[in-house]
């Protein structure tokens, strides 16, 4: 497991890297980014990109979505895996939204896991990116690089990898950190073919220097 300056070393490190990393779901909104982030479960940002490009032009409100028959709904997410399903959880959520909140997303990550198709992971980034507050969303790629360099444990849940960040993170750097490790993760530290040749953490890394064992 790496020690604390180790860690810090990779934090800055990752910084270095990617300067701007940020949230890549497009929206104008915190109800906007609640409906992508929903839509990006098992499904790459990319794709939903092109998606909601059609669908926030469609549909504004929670209102706008409870409109329309649930196969028409379907149909505008076709091309999105699992979209029987989250056609029907967003139909759900704006309900829920409009019975429950005025309409309005809430600020609080408990309060956001109540609705439908909302799980932890997209309540912290909802939180984070759409209000600001501090929060650590691990997704696939932030729990692949914690495991690889050694910061979690590899037979964490994903629970315990977010409990360990917030620990071992600064919590004023827990929303920008969630970036930076995702874009490390997706551009970098891939699932499959990591750059660990040109890896700035190989020296730190665990699995990257069982991998270079390997190709040597």
């Amino acid at each position: 497991m790496l020690k604390k300056d180790q860690i810090r070393f990779c934090l800055d490190e990752m910084g270095r890297m990617f300067p701007e990393a940020h949230c890549e779901l497009n929206h104008s909104n915190p109800f906007e980014l609640v409906i992508a982030v929903a839509l990006s479960a098992q499904c790459t940002d990319v794709l939903v990109n092109k998606v909601t490009d059609s669908l926030f032009k469609k549909y504004k409100t929670p209102q706008d979505y409870l409109n329309v028959s649930l196969e028409e709904l379907q149909n505008d997410i076709r091309s999105i895996g699992l979209f029987r399903n989250k056609a029907k959880n967003i139909q759900k959520l704006c309900t829920m939204l409009l019975e429950s909140y005025g309409g309005e997303v809430p600020r609080d990550r408990d309060e956001l896991t109540k609705l439908p198709g909302v799980g932890r992971k997209t309540a912290n980034v909802v939180v984070s990116v759409a209000y600001g507050v501090p929060a650590i969303a691990v997704d696939t790629h932030v729990e692949r690089v914690s495991k690889r360099l050694g910061i979690c444990r590899w037979k964490d849940s994903v629970l315990e990898v977010e409990k360990t960040l917030m620990k071992k993170v600064p919590k004023d750097e827990w929303s920008v950190t969630h970036h930076r490790m995702i874009f490390f993760g997706r551009y970098h530290c891939k699932a499959q073919n990591p750059q660990c040749p040109e890896c700035p953490l190989l020296t730190l890394c665990r699995e990257g220097k069982k991998r270079m064992k390997g190709i040597v």
